[in-house]
């Protein structure tokens, strides 16, 4: 992994509440260099190439969901269960959406998820509950340092830069609400959080940056390169032309420091 750091790191703008922009910001002042596809990937010679059903569900879901284009996401919530997603899988997709997108579409896409469960049920149909997390989640400083370690791991170094010095802040939510109170709700795994965080950015005009940003992230959790290339073929046909756009450009990007 190349240490080396841009020296000018320009702030794309994005919309959803000031919570969401700022965490969404920090993403691109991550010092760390994007990943190469080989030294992230599964150390496991039998790694999957593809990714399953459950998650490509995930990536049109996110999407929608961030665009708040609820009759899509109402469509995309409805094979996702088919596909074998469960409540609790949709329900804390729609959760993490908040520090992305904000807490009004992640309010609605909530909403819109009780309203499919229970259509579901009128037809006869019972999804799987699906799992609550296995611990409780820290609390106060020891929130923040689980975040702090789990920050560190997925972007591969500690995270530090001048925005963290000058609204010290963000650091803190970045750290504390994000990768600590979200990433530590383990009943979804950290390469589910990550494409819906791909998918979710590629709906976004404007965060760009943060979009690449996270197919490295995506790469650090052990998803392959060829992975996120078929993440990006979904984005294309099932979300649109933009979204696809934006994710191929954005794993291009990622995966460029690697192909010198």
């Amino acid at each position: 992994m190349s240490n080396t750091t841009p020296s000018r790191i320009r702030i794309h703008r994005c919309t959803g509440g000031a919570l969401a922009l700022a965490l969404s910001l920090a993403f691109a002042l991550c010092q760390a260099a994007p990943p190469s596809p080989e030294s992230n990937m599964t150390s496991k010679s039998d790694a999957a190439q593809t990714l399953s059903i459950r998650q490509q569900a995930i990536l049109p879901i996110a999407a929608f969901a961030a665009a708040g284009d609820i009759g899509k996401l109402n469509t995309a919530l409805n094979q996702g269960l088919d596909a074998g997603l469960t409540v609790s899988d949709a329900r804390e997709v729609l959760v993490q959406l908040y520090a992305y997108a904000g807490f009004p579409r992640s309010l609605n896409a909530l909403s819109e998820l009780m309203k499919v469960v229970e259509a579901r049920k009128q037809r006869g149909i019972h999804d799987a509950p699906g799992r609550e997390p296995s611990h409780a989640i820290p609390k106060g400083d020891a929130l923040r340092a689980a975040g702090t370690a789990n920050q560190t791991k997925l972007v591969g170094q500690p995270v530090q830069g001048p925005i963290f010095e000058f609204a010290p802040a963000i650091g803190e939510y970045l750290q504390s609400h994000l990768f600590g109170a979200i990433f530590e709700r383990d009943n979804l795994d950290w390469q589910t959080r990550e494409l819906a965080t791909v998918g979710m950015l590629s709906a976004l005009p404007g965060a760009e940056a943060q979009l690449q940003s996270h197919m490295g992230m995506s790469m650090h959790t052990g998803l392959t390169a060829q992975q996120m290339r078929q993440a990006v073929q979904v984005l294309q046909a099932q979300v649109g032309a933009d979204s696809g756009w934006r994710a191929r450009d954005a794993l291009d990007r990622a995966l460029a420091p690697s192909q010198h």
